[in-house]
C-alpha cells in the first residue's frame, strides 16, 4: 500500500488570494527560534478600540490565580448601555497563540461584536505562556479565572446559569479543555463551548496535519513547535493529559453542547472533525463546521471573504440558539 501523502485540499479563492499577500510576512512555518519575534507581532487590539468608542465599558481586574501561583488578569467588557443590576450571558473568551503567544486582547474584534449584538457580558482571561510556563499553567489559569468568574457573577452581572466559554485555535483547545475540567471537578455549569479552529492533539499525525506541511497558517512544524512548547518531550507520547491535549479524553460525555468549525484546509481539520464525531458518539450534543477552502483563522485575515462571512453568521445563529436571544 502506498505511503505517499494525498494532495491537499485547493483554498478557497478569495481566501487564496489573500494568503498570497499574508505569506510575505505570515510564514505556514513557525520554529521554537521565532517565539520571541512572534510575540512581538502586532496580534491585540488596542485598549480604546475594545471600547468601540464608549459603546462597551472595558475594565482590567486582578483575581487569584491557581493555588500557590500568581494572581492572573481578566479583562471584563460590558455594553455600556447595560448595568450590573442586569444579569446578562456570558462569554468566558480564552485567546489564541499556539500556547506560545497571545494576550487577553488577542481575537476579542468579533467577541465584542456578539457582545453587542446579542447583550453579553465578555470576560477575556490572560494566561501564562509555554515554554516558560508548560502545562498545566496555562489550563489551570483560564479554569481559576472561570471559577472566579462564576463565583463573582453577581457583582459583574452575570448570569451564572448563561456562561459559555469560547476562544480560536489555542484558544479554542483551552476551552474545550476547561470543559472537561469543570464537569470533572463539579466546577461551574457551562451552557456551551465555541471551539474555533481548536488545537486539541498534540500527536500531530492526522491526514491534515500531513496534507498542509508547509502550506497555508500554522502547519505541523508550527503545531510540533507549539505542542513542544506546552509538552516537552512527553508530546506525542502516552502519558499526555486531557486537559492539556482535550484529544486525548477518553470519555466526551456529559459535556455542554459544543459549536466547533474548522477550514477544510488546515492542519486541525481531521482532530476537529473527530472531535465533534466523538461527542455525538458519547450521546452529546456538537454542531460542526467545516469551511470549504479554509486555511487557519482564515475568517480573522480575511474578514470580507464570503466563506468569511458565513462562518461569522454561523457563530451568531449558534449564540442565539443557545442564549434564546
Amino acid at each position: 500500500m502506498s505511503t505517499t501523502t494525498p494532495p491537499p485540499p485547493p483554498f478557497d479563492p478569495e481566501l487564496a488570494a489573500a494568503l498570497a499577500v499574508l505569506g510575505e510576512w505570515l510564514p505556514p512555518s513557525f520554529t521554537p527560534d521565532v517565539i520571541p519575534a512572534l510575540r512581538q507581532a502586532p496580534l491585540a487590539d488596542l485598549e480604546e478600540d475594545l471600547s468601540r468608542g464608549g459603546a462597551i465599558e472595558v475594565a482590567e481586574v486582578a483575581v487569584s490565580g491557581p493555588v500557590g501561583e500568581p494572581d492572573i488578569s481578566l479583562l471584563v467588557c460590558r455594553p455600556s448601555n447595560t448595568t450590573p443590576a442586569t444579569p446578562l450571558p456570558a462569554i468566558y473568551h480564552i485567546h489564541g497563540g499556539g500556547m506560545i503567544a497571545g494576550n487577553n486582547r488577542v481575537g476579542l474584534a468579533d467577541v465584542l461584536d456578539w457582545a453587542m449584538e446579542l447583550q453579553l457580558v465578555v470576560v477575556s482571561v490572560e494566561y501564562r505562556l509555554a515554554p516558560e510556563h508548560p502545562h498545566p499553567a496555562p489550563v489551570e489559569d483560564c479554569y481559576a479565572g472561570l471559577v472566579w468568574t462564576a463565583e463573582h457573577a453577581d457583582e459583574l452581572g452575570i448570569d451564572p446559569g448563561r456562561i459559555l466559554v469560547a476562544g480560536a485555535s489555542a484558544g479554542g483547545g483551552l476551552s474545550a479543555a476547561v470543559a472537561l475540567a469543570a464537569r470533572d471537578r463539579g466546577g461551574p455549569g457551562l451552557i456551551g463551548q465555541m471551539l474555533l479552529c481548536p488545537m486539541l492533539d498534540d500527536r500531530n499525525d492526522t491526514p491534515s496535519a500531513e496534507q498542509m506541511a508547509g502550506l497555508g497558517v500554522w502547519d505541523r512544524t508550527s503545531n510540533e513547535t507549539g505542542w513542544t512548547a506546552l509538552l516537552g518531550e512527553k508530546r506525542g507520547g502516552p502519558d499526555v493529559s486531557p486537559y492539556a491535549a482535550p484529544a486525548r479524553a477518553t470519555d466526551l460525555s456529559g459535556l455542554p453542547p459544543a459549536f466547533i468549525d474548522v477550514g477544510s484546509a488546515e492542519t486541525f481539520r481531521d482532530e476537529d472533525v473527530t472531535y465533534a464525531s466523538r461527542i455525538w458518539q458519547a450521546g452529546g450534543q456538537a454542531e460542526l463546521h467545516v469551511w470549504p477552502g479554509g486555511f487557519h483563522g482564515f475568517d480573522m485575515m480575511a474578514p470580507q471573504a464570503a466563506v468569511s462571512q458565513d462562518a461569522k453568521a454561523a457563530r451568531v445563529r449558534w449564540l442565539r440558539r443557545l442564549l434564546g436571544a
